[in-house]
C-alpha cells in the first residue's frame, strides 16, 4: 500500500492484481521538535527524512520507487516523511541544521545527530538501503 492509499484509502475499486506487502511505515514529521528527537534517536540508528512535494510529478514518481526499494529486510528503517508544502517552516530548519541545500523530493540519512547521506530525485531511488541498517 502506498502512502497516499494509507493516509486516504481507496475509493473501494479493487486492482486485478494482489497488492504487495509494503515494509515501509512512515512517521509523519509534522513538528520542529521531532528534529531533536530524530537527532537522539540517530546516536543508536540510522534515520531517514523524506522530503515530498504533493503537487509535484516527479515528487510522485520518486516516492512511489522509494517505497517499492522496501523489502523485509529493512521494516525496521525509520523513514520519517515530510509534506513541503505543509511544513515549508521543517524543511527549511532540516536545511539549516543538517547541513543540506533544500531540494524536492530529496532524502536524507541522520546517524549521529549529522545528514551522512542526502539524495534529490531519481539519485533516491539508487540508494542502497542495506548500507543505513
Amino acid at each position: 500500500m502506498g502512502i497516499f492509499n494509507s493516509m486516504f484509502g481507496t475509493k473501494g475499486e479493487k486492482d486485478s492484481k494482489p497488492e504487495k506487502k509494503s515494509y515501509l511505515n512512515w512517521i509523519p514529521l509534522t513538528s520542529l521538535e521531532q528534529l531533536s528527537e530524530i537527532k537522539e534517536q540517530s546516536k543508536t540508528e540510522s534515520i531517514c527524512i523524506f522530503k515530498h512535494s504533493t503537487r509535484c510529478g516527479i515528487s510522485s514518481m520518486v516516492i512511489k520507487r522509494f517505497e517499492n526499494l522496501f523489502t523485509e529486510e529493512h521494516q525496521h528503517l525509520k523513514v520519517y516523511y515530510l509534506d513541503l508544502l505543509n511544513y515549508r517552516n521543517i524543511s527549511d530548519e532540516i536545511g539549516y541544521t543538517f547541513q543540506v541545500m533544500h531540494q524536492s523530493p530529496q532524502l536524507l540519512v541522520i546517524k549521529n545527530e549529522v545528514s551522512v547521506f542526502d539524495a534529490s530525485h531519481n539519485d533516491i531511488t539508487n540508494v542502497n538501503l542495506k548500507e543505513f541498517i
